[in-house]
């Protein structure tokens, strides 16, 4: 299914559902990011996907890392929570979902690099190189509060 994200956009639809979302910030050891292109709207993007019913966020995160990239990690800490009704992601099936994502950082643990029928690119990026990357502002925010030392959970 492709998406169209919408963001601080007055011809954006509106909003008529709300899915609680996980992301992760996945760090090595040389600092580098976890990313992804991912397949339904071509943009990079940290790993992550939806709640599922009986699971846990924290589990929630590791699924959904490891379905993406091959990659399986450990949650360490929360990044912060992140809802901007500006922010819509219109769905080819009529679903326009408004954005409701925890972040969360997390740590590799084991794994190979793969890609997935939700990822057709995997890769870990120096923090420096993701300027060349084309990523949505909204995923910029959760990157850019991930990376600030010391940082107090966001939330809006």
């Amino acid at each position: 299914m492709s998406r169209i994200d919408y963001f601080h956009d007055p011809a954006a639809p509106a909003a008529n559902s709300v899915k609680v979302a996980v992301s992760a910030l996945v760090q090595d050891r040389q600092g580098r990011i976890l990313m992804i292109r991912r397949t339904d709207n071509d943009l990079h993007a940290i790993p992550g996907g939806g709640l599922e019913a009986g699971e846990t966020v924290t589990q929630a995160v590791e699924r959904e890392v490891i379905e993406e990239t091959g990659i399986t990690v450990e949650v360490k800490s929360l990044v912060g929570i992140f809802s901007n009704p500006e922010h819509v992601i219109a769905f080819d099936d009529g679903e326009v979902r408004q954005e409701f994502s925890i972040c969360f950082r997390a740590a590799p643990v084991a794994g190979q690099l793969r890609t997935s029928s939700e990822s057709k690119e995997v890769a870990w990026v120096a923090p420096q190189r993701l300027h060349e990357l084309n990523i949505h502002p909204s995923i910029r925010l959760r990157i850019e509060h991930g990376l600030e030392p010391g940082n107090q959970p966001y939330f809006t």
